[in-house]
């Protein structure tokens, strides 16, 4: 064989050729692509905390509001019906807000010289009406009636919680699409009786005494019963 130098023809080296980097890093280089997995996985896991936390749901905020506006009053300790103020609750998409004039009804007689609702007074003074901050906001993308789950059978407090024992109004739910579609597919577990829709207290009787499981309406499943 014909040589150059220190090398072949053939291009091998007649000697061995020193190595270049340390034994340790095959060591460094398993720990180091662990690390960068068990580093994703964390930032995953960490995202979707943050993505259900209140900080991304606003669950559990109080919104302020131009008055602050006491459900454990009025519900819980004065008895009012959700339908005295939400009136088209039960035949509208929309549960509705109370106009100035429901308001007045009482306090035209009751706190009237109260600076907390100056706002109401106002209100009443120039026909401009109250500024409520939206407190349940679900995306325009999804669709949500009102009247059709009243109608349905599900309580003001399977989606609201015990609203007759917040000072202030905060949503109690994430409002995702996961936690829609865990009723949807067992709807039988949120189901009342229609003359207990509005009762906050209501509970569903023990599992032996309930209806029995049963796969949910086809429907209920469809993507275009909330997206359309």
């Amino acid at each position: 064989m014909i040589t150059l130098g220190r090398l072949s023809v053939a291009g091998v080296s007649r000697f061995p050729m020193p190595q270049i980097f340390h034994r340790s890093t095959n060591t460094i280089s398993k720990v180091s692509l662990f690390g960068a997995l068990l580093f994703i996985v964390a930032v995953a896991g960490i995202s979707w905390k943050v993505y259900r936390s209140p900080w991304m749901t606003e669950a559990l905020v109080a919104k302020e509001q131009p008055i602050p506006f006491s459900h454990e009053h009025h519900v819980g300790a004065l008895g009012i019906d959700c339908r005295f103020c939400h009136t088209s609750v039960e035949d509208a998409p929309f549960a509705g807000m109370p106009a100035t004039k429901t308001c007045m009804g009482c306090h035209s007689r009751i706190w009237i010289d109260s600076p907390m609702l100056e706002p109401v007074r106002q209100s009443a003074r120039t026909g401009e009406p109250i500024r409520w901050v939206r407190v349940h906001d679900v995306p325009d993308f999804a669709v949500f009636d009102h009247s059709a789950h009243v109608a349905g059978g599900v309580g003001c407090s399977t989606c609201h919680g015990r609203i007759d024992a917040m000072p202030l109004t905060w949503q109690t739910s994430s409002l995702h699409m996961r936690w829609c579609l865990d009723c949807h597919r067992q709807p039988q577990r949120h189901i009342r009786p229609r003359a207990q829709v509005f009762d906050m207290a209501w509970s569903p009787p023990p599992a032996s005494d309930g209806p029995d499981a049963a796969a949910a309406p086809a429907h209920l499943m469809d993507c275009n019963t909330c997206h359309r």
